[in-house]
């Protein structure tokens, strides 16, 4: 377990002192895998979490859990299960207003949708039973550094009182524009600090009950909102308890959330007489993941590093890993006693690229294109592409547009032919973006070759699309 030295002046208790092999900032899905994996090995570990122990894992969140068969094992599948609410969610509903139209597209891979916040508790029980320790009501406020620029630790308040931790390292999990960032000097590591706002999805969800069951219990609903930055979402917990909300590229003029979301809820007979059992909101990466996410004595994972996928804003299976990625080379760091980028530390954003982190950088390519286009010619080119083929797009980061696709969503969208083209390229340059990913390199000394190589891609990205710079 952590050490703990609370000092005293005159009897009363100033600065808590708490050490340990590795601390972890949030309690959210990245920071009980990359804690439960470091537990596990037999090291001390502490998360260090803002809310309340009751309050803890509640997250606002668009509650589609996928891939779950495939997490980590330092929190099983098992151990999350009595979370599943709806197992039987098999594909996309897309509303397409516009044309109106609605496609269907399949879903690979395992589907689930959950109740967030039970699974927020599933998470954290079984990283306690790992050997986790929690400091709940804990708001950290500060990140240590010795001479050398290496991260120490961190300070804050906990329960009122304050408190330092001091560790081997340190892992931000604190979420999206996380404070931890801000406050470590990285300017000679390659940690990225190329983040901004603009780069973020505003986002707002309810939690609703209707009396009747909804017809379409089986699939996750999408449909624009009046405008092109923002969309809307309906995925069933149940076939009576709906996850409903909205968001918006935080680029964009501002939307009134909770008043978007109500207009649309007025409109759809479902929701007549529905009762709102929970509201909350957020921000999420809609973003490429952070070039680099390490510095010495320090990673940041999961929405804390821009590990979500940029077109469904999906996050938990990138975070299970990203949080596990992390652990394991931390572990490695400590026992060769070396926390320094160049060693153990780099491989986790080898392990990060190489798994999913390529595929939401091409991903994050169509939302660079949806930026440039205006909602009519958006929704009649997504109107006309097969379902399977923006599945393929929506998850795999890729899709083949051969001549007779292009021939057929000409055809079917007569008016928009140079937006249909322009997707053909930026389709080419998306594939060139996830070659060079691919590529990411082996170690530090390639780096920064490596960044102006992909810079040059987005240069072109932005020249065939006409959007303005993302970074």
């Amino acid at each position: 377990m952590s050490s703990y030295d609370g000092s005293t002046t005159g009897g009363a208790t100033t600065t808590r002192s708490v050490s340990a092999d590795v601390v972890v900032v949030g309690a959210g899905t990245s920071g009980c895998y990359a804690a439960a994996t470091v537990a596990r090995a037999g090291y001390d570990v502490v998360i260090v979490e803002r809310k309340d122990e009751q309050e803890a894992g509640h997250i606002a969140c668009g509650d589609a859990l996928k891939g779950a068969s495939d997490f980590p094992e330092a929190i099983p599948k098992s151990q999350l299960e009595p979370a599943f609410t709806n197992t039987g969610v098999d594909h996309g509903r897309f509303e397409i207003p516009q044309e109106d139209t609605v496609l269907e597209i399949p879903v690979p891979g395992e589907l689930a949708v959950i109740d967030r916040w039970e699974y927020g508790r599933c998470l954290i029980e079984g990283a306690e039973q790992a050997g986790v320790e929690f400091h709940y009501d804990t708001v950290v406020q500060n990140v240590r550094q010795d001479e050398d620029g290496r991260v120490t630790g961190v300070t804050g308040i906990r329960k009122g009182d304050p408190v330092t931790y001091d560790a081997e390292m340190v892992v931000d999990a604190a979420g999206a524009l996380s404070i931890l960032q801000d406050k470590t000097d990285l300017e000679d590591a390659t940690f990225d600090t190329n983040v901004q706002y603009s780069q973020f999805c505003s986002a707002y969800r309810e939690i609703i009950e209707v009396d009747e069951p909804v017809e379409w219990d089986d699939a996750l609903v999408f449909k624009p909102t009046e405008r092109s930055a923002g969309y809307l979402w309906y995925f069933p917990r149940t076939d009576t308890e709906i996850n409903a909300g909205l968001g918006f590229q935080m680029n964009e003029e501002p939307m009134e959330l909770v008043d978007s979301l109500k207009r649309d809820l007025d409109r759809r007979e479902e929701f007549d007489g529905a009762k709102v059992t929970d509201k909350l909101g957020a921000a999420l990466p809609t973003r490429r993941p952070y070039d680099s996410a390490v510095a010495p004595g320090f990673m940041a994972v999961g929405d804390a590093a821009g590990h979500v996928n940029p077109t469904t804003g999906g996050g938990i299976a990138g975070a299970a890993y990203a949080g596990t990625y992390a652990a394991e080379q931390a572990i490695e760091a400590i026992e060769d006693g070396r926390t320094g980028e160049e060693a153990a530390l780099w491989e986790y954003n080898v392990n990060v690229m190489d798994h999913f982190g390529s595929r939401y950088a091409a991903l994050d390519v169509y939302n660079i294109f949806t930026t440039a286009y205006d909602i009519d010619d958006l929704m009649a080119l997504l109107a006309a592409m097969p379902g399977e083929k923006l599945a393929e797009a929506l998850y795999g980061g890729s899709t083949s547009v051969g001549l007779g696709l292009k021939l057929k969503m000409a055809v079917n969208s007569v008016g928009h032919w140079g937006t249909i083209y322009d997707l053909y390229q930026t389709k080419q340059l998306a594939d060139r973006l996830l070659d060079h990913y691919e590529d990411y390199p082996e170690d530090r000394a390639g780096f920064e070759q490596w960044q102006r190589e992909r810079d040059a891609i987005m240069d072109d990205i932005y020249e065939v699309t006409g959007a303005e710079p993302k970074y």
